[in-house]
């Protein structure tokens, strides 16, 4: 640009409008003094406050989508065709080699399998109902370990890393590395039918067939909570990926909501007039699917925990539910896979694909158009266009990652762990100062401040006594009084500590450290 010419647009640079309207959350709430209902002042400047700061998030998300290298795409069928009729054979012969060797079948012996991908997207994990467990690279198909636990299993799940991961048996729950080696037995989960696994409070979350849901903290091997929640037999559970709640489904139709800092559910929706058989909940935490054994699906915004967005009738009953990334719902009905786009607007079949077996699991891969669909006897591996994010951020999850770079996200995650306390349906929370315990901490640290150390005469005695005197003894013996004075003010300030910390400790004044181990137990 020519000096002194003026630039076509000023400041940074538009826009578009269509990209802005995709990452908008809404009109937003009413804050005119005379038509809306919240008539205090400091509090309708508080939510204006909030909301211009999600419009900034909004406009900067929409900016930064220029520099988005990849985009992703979906099935297009021609005149007179529909998307539904395509195989999986079809799309293999007519995809790239990369894309055709992420199509494959496993045929084992020891179902019904569950299966579980890391959150790169990379590694697989699967469990066989009569003891087969088994770990591996699905890209490269380099097997990590294989091995027969010898028992039934009930579930399988990853920790927060690749090379560790909790597999649900008959009794108890075993902690294994990537070399097929017992690390730990976790005796205190006892009979587990479901595992969910927490990766921002790296807790490991699990309900039995007694009713008891439980959180680990496997950073310190501590049990955070444990509880009966009066639901029976525990089938059906996942998480919320937004807020870290548990979505547990009863045999009455309800779906109740939890969390570790409290022994009765946070919120309850009733579903459905017969049990609730699968529940799938958005990545994004935005919208919550649900099945029932009367062939009945229904969409709910988690949000609002209002009445359904969507519902219909299904040609079989739905056992198994799950989101994809961009929000395709895959559904399973008995040996049939539904893959279903735009829920919210009309629940209409994009893909159909047809298995030997019954589905008993099922996920979609993160950051891979693959769906891993777990059957009676094995795992297939189903490609489904457009399901998955085409861009990743590194910083976050990085799906080639490196050993090193392993090593040091692992401690980068351990360093921005968040407390369990902070689990609520609310997850705004943790942006969000909490004001009454700032308060205390200041009043104590106040009241410190005012504590005076006695006064001590440091002058000489007039007095002398036998033997060498002089200045350098007056002065040694200053020395000796300051730092007796120094000890007195210490304990009087560590005594006014104790005195304010009198109040027995609740759930949320408790510290969860990751360093707390090495701590000498009192």
């Amino acid at each position: 640009m020519k000096p002194g010419s003026r630039s076509k647009y000023p400041g940074k640079p538009p826009v578009n409008k269509k990209i802005l309207l995709k990452y908008s959350h809404g009109d937003g709430v009413d804050l005119n003094p005379k038509t809306t209902r919240i008539k205090n002042k400091y509090h309708r400047q508080r939510i204006r406050n909030k909301e211009q700061v999600i419009n900034h998030v909004a406009e900067d998300t929409a900016r930064t989508e220029m520099l988005l290298t990849e985009d992703y795409g979906f099935l297009e069928a021609d005149t007179g065709e529909t998307t539904t009729q395509f195989k999986q054979s079809q799309l293999a012969a007519n995809v790239d080699i990369t894309s055709a060797s992420k199509h494959f079948k496993l045929n084992l012996e020891f179902g019904p399998y569950s299966m579980r991908y890391t959150r790169n997207g990379r590694h697989l994990l699967i469990g066989g109902k009569k003891g087969h467990i088994a770990a591996f690279d699905w890209v490269t198909k380099k097997l990590s370990c294989e091995l027969n636990a010898m028992e039934s299993v009930h579930d399988v799940a990853w920790l927060h890393v690749e090379t560790m991961f909790a597999v649900a048996q008959k009794n108890w729950v075993h902690i294994y590395d990537n070399q097929g080696i017992e690390i730990h037995c976790l005796k205190r989960m006892h009979e587990i039918n479901r595992l969910e696994f927490l990766p921002y409070h790296f807790l490991l979350a699990s309900g039995s067939k007694s009713g008891f849901l439980s959180w680990l903290d496997v950073s310190i091997g501590q049990m955070i909570s444990s509880y009966n929640s009066r639901l029976g037999r525990i089938a059906v559970m996942t998480q919320n990926p937004s807020n870290a709640i548990l979505c547990v489904g009863g045999g009455k139709g309800v779906v109740s909501m939890w969390s570790p800092n409290s022994k009765q559910p946070l919120a309850k929706m009733l579903c459905h007039t017969q049990s609730v058989s699968s529940i799938a909940i958005h990545p994004y935490g935005l919208y919550m699917a649900t099945s029932s054994p009367d062939r009945s699906l229904k969409i709910w915004d988690i949000r609002q925990l209002s009445g359904p967005l969507q519902s219909a009738k299904l040609r079989h009953p739905a056992t198994q539910l799950t989101y994809s990334q961009r929000g395709l719902l895959g559904v399973g009905m008995g040996n049939v896979i539904e893959v279903y786009r735009d829920t919210t607007t009309d629940i209409k079949s994009y893909m159909r694909h047809k298995e030997n077996w019954n589905v008993s699991g099922m996920q979609f891969c993160p950051f891979e158009d693959v769906l891993g669909v777990a059957t009676d006897k094995g795992f297939t591996s189903v490609l489904i266009p457009g399901s998955a994010e085409a861009n990743f951020d590194a910083l976050e999850i990085n799906p080639f990652q490196t050993k090193s770079q392993r090593k040091e996200a692992e401690v980068k995650a351990l360093l921005d762990k968040i407390q369990p306390d902070l689990i609520t349906l609310d997850s705004g929370v943790i942006n969000e100062v909490d004001v009454p315990t700032l308060q205390d901490q200041n009043e104590a640290k106040k009241k410190l401040l005012f504590i005076k150390p006695k006064k001590i005469d440091f002058t000489p005695r007039k007095t002398k006594s036998k033997g060498k005197g002089g200045t350098a003894k007056v002065i040694k013996s200053r020395k000796i009084l300051k730092q007796l004075a120094k000890q007195d003010a210490i304990k009087a300030m560590r005594e006014a500590e104790v005195l304010i910390d009198v109040k027995k400790p609740t759930l949320k004044q408790k510290n969860y450290g990751v360093l707390n181990r090495f701590l000498p137990k009192s």
